[in-house]
Order: C-alpha cells, then sequence, then structure tokens
C-alpha cells in the first residue's frame, strides 16, 4: 500500500474507532452498537480496491479487538473485517465511477448482516454465546437500520478523502454533470450539505467570465 494510502487509513480507522467507543457505544441504543469502524472500511474498500480492503479490514478489526472494553479474544474482529473489507473492495467500480447510491448502500446491508453473522459464527465456533443470549434476529435488524442512518453521513466522505489522497481525477469537478456525476459528490452536496470539488471549479469559471467581460470593455473603448 502506498504511504498515502496507510496514512489516510490510519487517521480514518482511529478517529472512527474513538467515535464509536466514546460516543456510540454509550448511546445504550437497543440491540447491535452502530459500526463506523465497519463504514469506513467499506468506504475506503470501495475506493483502493479488495487487496487494500482486505489489509485495511484487518487492521482496523484488530485495533477493535484491542481497544477497551473488548470483551472477546483478540484477532476475532479483525478476521471478519479482513473478509468483509475483501468482498467490499470487489464491488469497486471499473470507473471508478459510483453512478448511483443503491450500489454502495446494498454494499452496506450486506456488510452489516455478513460482519454480524460471521461475528456470531466465530464466536459459536470459541464457545462464546452471547449473540444468541441477546437475539441474533435483533441484532441483525438493528445493525443494519443503523448502518444505514450513518452511511449517507460517513461512506462518501470517506470516498472523496479517499480520491483525494490519491490524486484521482474523479474527485475533481465533473464536468458536463448529469448522469456521468459521481454519486459520492451527489451525496454530499444534497445529503450532508458539503460540497468538495465544486467550489474551485466555479470560481474558475466566475473569474475566465470577469477577464472576458473586462476585455471586452476595454476593446470597445478602443474602437471608440
Amino acid at each position: 500500500m502506498r504511504f498515502n494510502r496507510i496514512l489516510l487509513s490510519t487517521t480514518l480507522l482511529v478517529v472512527a474507532l474513538v467515535v464509536q467507543v466514546t460516543v456510540l457505544a454509550r448511546l445504550q441504543l437497543p440491540g447491535a452498537v452502530p459500526d463506523l469502524v465497519l463504514l469506513t472500511v467499506l468506504g475506503l474498500a470501495l475506493v483502493y480496491g479488495h487487496v487494500s480492503g482486505a489489509l485495511i479490514g484487518f487492521g482496523a478489526g484488530l485495533l477493535s479487538d484491542l481497544a477497551p472494553p473488548a470483551d472477546h479474544a483478540a484477532g476475532r474482529y479483525a478476521l471478519v473485517l479482513c473478509v468483509t473489507g475483501y468482498l467490499a473492495g470487489l464491488a469497486k467500480p471499473e470507473t471508478g465511477r459510483l453512478r448511483s447510491a443503491t450500489g454502495p448502500m446494498a454494499v452496506v446491508v450486506a456488510a452489516a448482516i455478513g460482519s454480524t453473522l460471521l461475528y456470531a459464527g466465530v464466536g459459536a465456533l470459541v464457545g462464546d454465546t452471547a449473540a444468541r443470549h441477546v437475539g441474533l434476529t435483533g441484532l441483525l435488524f438493528t445493525a443494519v437500520v443503523y448502518d444505514l442512518v450513518l452511511a449517507p453521513f460517513t461512506v462518501p466522505l470517506i470516498i472523496a478523502l479517499a480520491r483525494r489522497a490519491e490524486n484521482d481525477p474523479l474527485a475533481e469537478t465533473q464536468k458536463g454533470g448529469g448522469a456521468g456525476t459521481d454519486v459520492a459528490s451527489g451525496w454530499l452536496s444534497s445529503g450532508t450539505g458539503l460540497r468538495i470539488g465544486n467550489q474551485r471549479g466555479g470560481l474558475r469559471i466566475r473569474a475566465a467570465k470577469s477577464r472576458a467581460a473586462r476585455a471586452g470593455r476595454i476593446k470597445g473603448v478602443k474602437r471608440l
């Protein structure tokens, strides 16, 4: 992995883990805990692909295993997120452009269900029956709901940051708009109120128009 990928991924994962442990885990919501770390892995995997997604997932899971108040065997969640990051990376579009929000949201739903089932399955193999006592159906439902609520505010932002760190031309202003506009920019501008990549293009266009108008006025004076 490139250095900028490692640096950005580490920073985002640490921030996501701190927010999840100190804020989301203390909300005492019924069922599962909103998994901000999982959403961070998904956003990075959709940009970097399956190999980097697996490595990022393993590192994120290992951090979660070691971070207090972890009450399970180290390596359990690392395995879950490694597999999840690999599979999510396979969903990366060939062109790198996300045409609609349907694909990423489907990845979020599949990851929420798959990671919960895999975590419970690994726990059953090592003798951890906590999921059975809590209720697996309730965990699955709440995990999907919480992750779907958080996804529009996290996944597109992570995708945009990852592309900028890669100097990806898709992170620049989309000329022409319409159906070719990347869904990450649409999510950020309409869903969260953020605008990344459109401001500089607008400033360039306005500056060019202003220069053209001034040139026209000067030429008009000379003709008179």
